[in-house]
């Protein structure tokens, strides 16, 4: 069971202040998020992520559907993580978002995330690097026009310190989605070009993803698909593929949603033949 918080108020001059926290019940009163988020109307926004919730880490999987993503129950046996990008930067970091700009028709959206310290990079340290602290960068923009909207980002990692021949580590993704009445379609790429240096070559990750979901009234329906390889690093070395799929329902009841996935993932953790099949229930309250 998670448990979510939420609290706001408005200053004298008219900037906006909310708080958010979500707590996961399963892991011990963990908490998955939290965020302070500053509203300075024309000015834009600022929002400091201490668990999470950056506007890249926003962006990783933005398909389609009706409870959750295609990974996101089967990623609970480690299977990978196709949803990489933003992850690096999502914690300790902080977001400024530009107002949303209207232009004939057209709604445009931006962010920069600036985070100090990615992690502590033990393991750049071990792997010829400087044990030191790791900052990260991403950027993302979002356009959208009748029903159509197009977006992307780029984030890039400053973990080749004290490597030679270096390149760090740099994650893109883009997408598109388009909504017709109850139908919404979308399909979205990301690539991660792994960290090089100092006869260390890193194994690159793309991922594929599409949804597609109906919403007739209080109920949705949604099937959506994910694949994610990677790359072998060597002639010898073979690519890894894992694949993951979900259908999805949810239902409205006043405050209430039932929804319920049924999920299956194959080659799970880069493995061939070992296969994963798990079905989700889970009952939400609005007060």
């Amino acid at each position: 069971m998670d448990l979510y918080f939420t609290a706001s108020t408005e200053l004298d001059n008219g900037f906006d202040i909310t708080f958010f926290q979500a707590v996961n019940t399963d892991a011990t009163l963990a908490v998955s998020s939290m965020q302070v988020t500053l509203g300075m109307g024309s000015l834009g926004t600022l929002q400091l992520n201490e668990t999470a919730g950056s506007k890249a880490n926003g962006i990783d999987d933005v398909m389609p559907y009706a409870m959750q993503e295609t990974w996101d129950r089967v990623d609970d046996v480690n299977a990978g993580d196709p949803s990489f990008f933003g992850s690096a930067t999502s914690s300790g970091s902080i977001d400024y978002r530009i107002p949303t700009q209207e232009f004939a028709g057209t709604t445009i959206n931006a962010s920069v995330t600036y985070d100090p310290n990615q992690g502590e990079a033990a393991a750049n340290a071990t792997s010829g690097g400087l044990a030191t602290n790791v900052p990260g960068t991403a950027y993302t923009l979002q356009v959208s026009n009748s029903g159509l909207e197009i977006g992307g980002g780029i984030e890039m990692l400053d973990d080749d310190q004290g490597k030679t021949k270096a390149s760090g580590t740099e994650n893109t993704t883009a997408y598109a989605k388009y909504s017709y009445g109850p139908l919404s379609v979308g399909y979205q790429e990301a690539y991660k070009n792994a960290a090089n240096g100092t006869g260390l070559e890193g194994a690159d990750t793309e991922v594929e993803m599409w949804g597609i979901a109906y919403t007739m009234n209080d109920l949705t329906l949604s099937y959506a698909e994910t694949e994610m390889t990677v790359q072998a690093v060597s002639d010898t070395a073979v690519g890894k593929t894992q694949e993951w799929e979900s259908i999805q329902a949810a239902y409205s009841m006043g405050a209430m949603t039932i929804s319920a996935a049924l999920s299956e993932g194959s080659n799970v953790a880069g493995t061939a033949g070992a296969n994963y099949e798990e079905t989700s229930v889970a009952v939400n309250f609005a007060f």
